[in-house]
């Protein structure tokens, strides 16, 4: 493929911290690697207390980032999409169109993540003429949204490509009039070099989880990530199960966020974990609980575990029956308090059947967790390629071929 010049827009990006930010960080590293050339225009951090470089430029790439008001606002308006755009897109937009005048002839690619910075692009697209890739990280249950799904719809109807992270949010955009040729499914990856099964005993040592069973969570410290929903697990549950908790946010945040005083004996708060030694934590766990309250885009917490030999027991909601099967988790539903509870009592007790999963975990993870899904991104930067399905079936179910064959 003929190097590409790739203008990247997203609201969110490194050192802000979370699973899309990640994502990002790995789909750069390969654009680079492969010798395109990546622009990105995004806000300081906005739900992290960090920043980063105003300018930063490395081999291949340039980030560009906007300061920008309003900390934290961005999930207290998460369930208003109309005020995230009025928050969001305004800053991206006139930094975009400034960028685009002064460098129209060195981009081949707008590349836009999420909804906000799709609608910019959009724009962007009315007045420069280069091929327009949308990607959707979301699902957001647009069939009791139908209002929502039209504007979606517009948005995104003039892009050249539509990539969305799961089935889920593949289905929810096809009664509203989107060409089916245009919408290609992709999928997250992460570093199999890092991400790999270490020495249990040695890993819980190192995090200090000696002879303790663990049940893990790691993610944002909101309400729907159900952080909550694991603690009240904890009260239901047999005392020689722990429960450690990677967040963002303080102690004081946790405790409210939870809804508690004072933390219980089983739990333990870890915090922020820099992500180069995140692997120890999840290769010390005997379990990842992934408790979401909503239809999880992709969660990407998941794929990272499993590389690591840790089963997952997540919510039966968004696109985790996507991810995990019998063979390497189980779905819970519904995904409550009592319900968590009983199946991780459940691992617990029959923990010769738990490490069947575990043995299970990183060959599954490693076929389809693979950079090779970033393949299909870069495709999509190619102005000529074939229009083609990622091996859908006749009911418009996504098919993993051989690769899952043994799963």
């Amino acid at each position: 493929m003929k190097n590409k010049k790739i203008l990247l827009l997203t609201p969110f990006f490194s050192p802000n911290v979370g699973g899309v930010e990640t994502h990002f960080d790995d789909l750069c590293e390969y654009l680079c690697k492969k010798n395109h050339k990546v622009f990105v225009i995004t806000y300081q951090p906005l739900t992290t207390k960090t920043s980063g470089k105003k300018l930063e430029k490395r081999e291949n790439i340039e980030i560009h980032r906007i300061k920008w008001f309003g900390y934290n606002w961005f999930n207290k308006l998460e369930s208003y999409p109309i005020l995230e755009w009025l928050y969001l897109s305004p800053g991206i937009f006139i930094h975009s169109f400034l960028f685009l005048l002064k460098n129209r002839k060195r981009i081949d690619v707008i590349h836009t993540q999420g909804y906000i910075a799709s609608l910019v692009g959009k724009i962007l697209a009315l007045f420069f003429k280069v091929r327009t890739v949308a990607s959707i990280h979301t699902v957001y249950d647009l069939d009791k949204k139908p209002l929502l799904g039209k504007i979606f719809s517009w948005i995104l109807g003039s892009f050249d490509k539509i990539l969305v992270v799961s089935e889920g949010a593949r289905r929810e955009l096809l009664p509203y009039g989107l060409d089916q040729k245009k919408i290609e499914i992709f999928t997250y990856w992460a570093n199999q070099d890092k991400f790999r099964p270490l020495d249990k005993e040695m890993c819980k040592k190192k995090v200090g989880w000696q002879n303790k069973f663990v049940v893990l969570f790691v993610g944002r410290l909101i309400k729907i990530k159900g952080a909550h929903v694991l603690i009240e697990a904890a009260k239901k549950i047999n005392k020689d199960i722990n429960f450690a908790f990677i967040v963002t946010g303080t102690r004081k945040d946790f405790l409210e966020i939870v809804g508690q005083r004072k933390l219980e004996a089983n739990i333990i708060y870890v915090g922020k974990v820099d992500y180069s030694i995140l692997n120890l934590y999840y290769t010390a766990a005997d379990i990842l609980a992934v408790p979401s309250q909503y239809n999880e885009g992709f969660a990407r917490v998941n794929l990272e575990a499993m590389l690591c030999g840790t089963p997952v027991i997540a919510s039966n909601k968004g696109c985790l029956p996507e991810i995990i099967n019998s063979k390497v988790g189980e779905l819970v539903d519904p995904p409550t308090a009592d319900e968590f509870a009983k199946r991780i009592n459940y691992w617990h007790a029959n923990y010769e059947k738990l490490r069947e999963l575990s043995n299970n975990c990183q060959g599954y993870a490693r076929k389809r967790f693979s950079e090779d899904n970033a393949k299909l991104i870069e495709k999509s930067y190619q102005e000529n390629e074939k229009e083609k399905g990622r091996y859908f079936d006749n009911e418009s179910k996504i098919d993993y071929g051989e690769r899952d064959k043994n799963f």
